[in-house]
């Protein structure tokens, strides 16, 4: 105990005696940035045609880059589903690139998979 308070585990203390937090340690910050894609699969026919469809397009980007990505939603519709894809990095422009490139690279090697929607969120941390 210093100075009359308890220290948590995410808090230290500096040179001086006072206490700072985890954040306060941090000079650089952590840029998350998050995209929803929703797909429409016009030459789906069947649930199981589409879990094949987008267990392949998951499959190719997960090899090709550095990103998390699921379907999130629309699990149920056999055209239509929704993707998360998220990349963590130091540089917004950076993460922001990233995105675009997966975004163009399900484009360009799935001609069949046409993107209707596109939404975007920058989390700083």
């Amino acid at each position: 105990m210093r100075n009359g308070a308890w220290l948590s585990q995410a808090d230290s203390t500096n040179n001086k005696g006072l206490c700072i937090s985890k954040k306060e340690r941090y000079t650089t910050s952590m840029i998350i940035r998050v995209s929803q894609l929703t797909l429409h699969l016009p030459d789906s026919h069947s649930l199981k045609e589409k879990r094949q469809i987008i267990k392949s397009v998951i499959a190719r980007v997960r090899n090709h880059f550095d990103v998390a990505i699921a379907e999130v939603a629309e699990q149920d519709r056999w055209q239509l589903a929704v993707l998360g894809i998220t990349c963590v990095s130091n540089s917004s422009s950076h993460a922001d690139e990233i995105l675009m490139r997966v975004q163009r690279y399900i484009e360009e090697t799935r001609p069949d998979i046409l993107i209707t929607a596109v939404e975007t969120e920058v989390i700083t941390w």
